[in-house]
């Protein structure tokens, strides 16, 4: 029996953008989501993506399909308290979560029967545990419309037929197999029959999956059907510099639409993201002060996408390197040490547990201790933002 390794965390209040990190040992699930960013050509996608990863892997053009595969990169999880907790515990590293973007190409209307660069990219969708959909909120004669037009809520509804037409034909594509399964002995097919045939009247109706009546005990099965509908939607509004702050009136649409819907909905100028992605951190926050920013709109993307997919994060702590890691809220103590590695999930014994706020007031892990805030929780305890962790686990 052995203790787990200390590893690292991140939290989201406060946040301020920080550099990208490449932690030299990879562990075994360190992201805390995978976002597949999509819209119409020239809505800013790839120029958002681009300032989120601060990269110039995908490129960006006034042209549609000038992403002809999808990108995909990595940016780390702004959080202050990791770097509380490091300085408490002389912590040799910081490495923070990281959360994973996919750049998918613009979409177009007749997409889902293979118009523009079609299907091939609808697959790249289902493999996300969201969807970022970038909506064109500005007004610039330089920059061409696919559709002639300035309307956030008409391009938002084109892109959403397109894929709930794609999940139509995929699963009226599989009911018929699956009937006959259902008909038998198969007690998962009857299973997934039903909540198919929930799906398809949503479909049918106009409707996304997302809107279908699932049990909490269902809900697994449910996301085995691939819907894209079905996933969480973040709206993001990309606006010109002057409404980065406030948004303004094409935006106010895009989050009215998104408060029917129970979706989120955000405000970004990807114009004055890609600025502050070539600026050196401690140029960035001279740069945000200058136009009346707080904070980059990385930061909101982040915190709207933790809220929507119910996101929370603990620590692992100790003199080699603080971590962060992402996970589910609701989530137990031994599927929580399985996000650090499998081993430690199947041989759990407890958790070592200090809540962030007692780790900072009582000076570390020792203090804790002895003012009796250090806890030892079993199986059943549900992990918390912000706890600081060590697992002991059996070989």
């Amino acid at each position: 029996m052995r203790r787990a390794r200390a590893v690292p965390a991140t939290s989201l209040a406060n946040l301020t953008l920080l550099p990208r990190y490449r932690p030299a040992a990879k562990p075994e699930r360190s992201m805390g989501f995978k976002c597949g960013i999509v819209g119409l050509p020239n809505v800013g996608k790839s120029t958002l993506f681009n300032a989120l990863t601060q990269t110039a892997a995908a490129q960006a053009a006034n042209y549609p399909f000038c992403t002809i595969e999808p990108n995909v990169g990595d940016v780390a999880v702004p959080d202050p308290r990791l770097d509380t907790l490091a300085e408490i515990a002389g912590s040799g590293a910081i490495i923070p979560t990281r959360l994973t973007f996919v750049d998918i190409a613009g979409l177009v209307r007749g997409a889902s029967k293979g118009e523009g660069l079609g299907n091939q990219f609808l697959a790249n969708i289902r493999e996300c545990d969201a969807i970022a959909h970038v909506v064109r909120c500005f007004e610039d004669g330089d920059v061409t419309h696919v559709e002639g037009k300035i309307s956030p809520v008409d391009d938002i509804e084109t892109i959403e037929t397109e894929l709930m037409l794609a999940d139509l034909e995929s699963l009226e594509k599989r009911a018929a197999a699956l009937e006959k399964k259902a008909k038998g002995a198969d007690k998962e097919a009857k299973e997934t029959l039903d909540l198919m045939n929930r799906a398809l009247v949503l479909l049918r109706e106009g409707k996304p999956a997302r809107l279908a009546q699932v049990k909490p005990e269902e809900e697994k099965l449910f996301s085995q059907l691939g819907l894209m509908t079905a996933k969480p939607v973040l709206y993001v509004c990309n606006v010109e510099e002057a409404s980065a702050k406030e948004g303004n009136s094409l935006s106010a649409q895009v989050f009215e639409r998104a408060k029917l819907e129970g979706a989120k909905a955000v405000v970004v100028s990807a114009k004055i993201e890609s600025e502050i992605a070539v600026l050196p951190p401690e140029e960035q926050k001279d740069y945000l002060e200058a136009i009346d920013l707080d904070e980059p709109g990385l930061n909101r993307v982040i915190r709207a996408g933790y809220d929507l997919l119910q996101l929370l994060t603990y620590f692992t702590v100790g003199p080699k390197e603080a971590r962060a890691w992402t996970i589910t809220a609701g989530t137990k103590a031994p599927a929580a040490a399985g996000v650090i590695h499998s081993d430690f999930e199947k041989g759990f014994i407890r958790a070592e547990t200090v809540a962030y706020d007692d780790y900072v007031k009582f000076k570390g892990e020792g203090g804790a201790r002895e003012a009796g805030r250090f806890r030892l929780e079993g199986k059943e305890y549900v992990v918390a933002d912000g706890d600081v962790l060590h697992f002991r686990f059996a070989n």
